[in-house]
């Protein structure tokens, strides 16, 4: 299902555009471009976490953060307002951007929605694939951008962004991030955060 000609072009779309972002990031000695990176790791994490996935949500995945850096957060004020203004547009502007990219690789309207419905996050915690999809953005966020991030905050605030992460998971996520490699200060953190949360 996964080498179809369609699903070839998209994600070669898809790979194409996020191999523009003129942020750099280092991975194994090698230097990506910061979405290019994120979109692999979103790929290996959602064949390892639900290697039955079809070729809709693996779009979906790939597709996650497309031209993410086109608009920036430091764009929308300060605070949480700002903070879901900036996700709300950034989320139709994937959307939007990656069901045009699906229709010149020959996608019909259905699957084109599909995808956009995924990344539109709708129906969380009721829709399966979409459940799923957010699972996986949050092992990715705890496995590879945590430590990034507690680096930058107080340990408060990082406890705080564990725990509405951990809200937003399945069981079946929540199992898979306690597999995680994280390093022993980041494993604290967690565990902090979800003994607070019980």
């Amino acid at each position: 299902m996964l080498s179809s000609p369609d699903f070839k072009r998209v994600i070669a779309a898809i790979d194409q555009v996020n191999a523009e972002d003129p942020n750099l990031q280092c991975s194994e000695g090698k230097n990506w471009p910061k979405e290019r990176l994120y979109s692999e790791r979103m790929t290996q994490q959602l064949t390892r976490f639900a290697p039955d996935a079809g070729e809709l949500l693996h779009i979906a995945a790939r597709a996650q953060h497309i031209r993410r850096w086109a608009i920036p957060r430091a764009d929308y004020p300060a605070g949480r307002a700002g903070y879901q203004q900036w996700r709300s547009e950034l989320a139709h502007y994937h959307a939007e951007l990656t069901t045009r990219l699906m229709a010149e690789a020959g996608y019909e309207q259905q699957a084109r929605q599909r995808v956009s419905t995924l990344l539109l996050k709708k129906c969380l915690k009721q829709d399966q694939d979409v459940q799923t999809l957010e699972d996986v953005v949050c092992l990715v966020f705890l496995q590879f951008y945590l430590e990034d991030f507690a680096a930058g905050h107080e340990q408060e605030k990082v406890v705080d962004i564990i725990g509405k992460t951990w809200r937003k998971m399945s069981e079946k996520g929540h199992q898979a991030a306690l597999l995680l490699p994280l390093s022993a200060a980041m494993q604290a953190v967690v565990g902090k955060a979800l003994a607070e949360s019980t």
